[in-house]
């Protein structure tokens, strides 16, 4: 029989599970656990809350399964991936903790996204990473954007972006401080959307 499972694919899998097989989930698990896995850790850096944060998704799968409300059929590992990152932004917020800036010119905001491993997943998961936080970045208001933009995308120190819009430098570094305890925010409104 576990043979015959480990030979079944993704979406096959799942159906099973929705029927009552719990050895389907026990498969998917163990097929995708090292990717996910490694996926976390290459964001937060520590075993104990990579070990956490990777049993928190699979309580969110096995909840979202159970609901019946999974439909991404033939998509399960980026769907996974997608709360893994999730819960990985989540515990960033949590601890307080914003994620390492990262200052080159593509819109990679979060050192959350792009783990060294450019495969079909990670580059999906990349992009829809990218295209939220634009988003999101566009819904703040349009001091605090303009000092996030040029801090974070054009890499300008606080002096020039001060001498760039005509503020002093504390009103440059307050105007940083209430953009990202917004970009907070909004990422949690729309994570309670995503997770949801």
């Amino acid at each position: 029989m576990e043979t015959q499972l480990q030979s079944l694919d993704d979406a096959s899998l799942v159906q099973l599970y929705v029927s009552g097989n719990e050895r389907a989930l026990e498969t998917l698990v163990l097929r995708h656990k090292a990717k996910i896995y490694n996926f976390i850790y290459s964001k937060v850096y520590d075993r104990d809350s990579s070990e956490d944060i990777f049993q928190e998704t699979f309580i969110k799968v096995i909840k979202t399964l159970k609901r019946g409300v999974y439909n991404e059929e033939g998509k399960f590992l980026p769907w996974v991936m997608r709360i893994a990152h999730n819960l990985v932004i989540d515990f960033f917020r949590k601890n307080n903790r914003i994620p390492t800036f990262d200052n080159k010119d593509e819109y990679d905001i979060f050192q959350l996204i792009g783990d060294g491993n450019p495969n079909a997943e990670n580059v999906m998961i990349k992009e829809q990473v990218v295209e939220d936080l634009q988003k999101l970045i566009v819904e703040l208001p349009e001091d605090q954007k303009a000092v996030l933009t040029m801090r974070l995308y054009k890499d300008m120190s606080f002096k020039e972006i001060a001498e760039t819009t005509g503020v002093s430098i504390n009103t440059a570094l307050g105007r940083m401080r209430y953009a990202i305890i917004n970009l907070r925010k909004l990422i949690d409104e729309h994570q309670i959307i995503l997770s949801a």
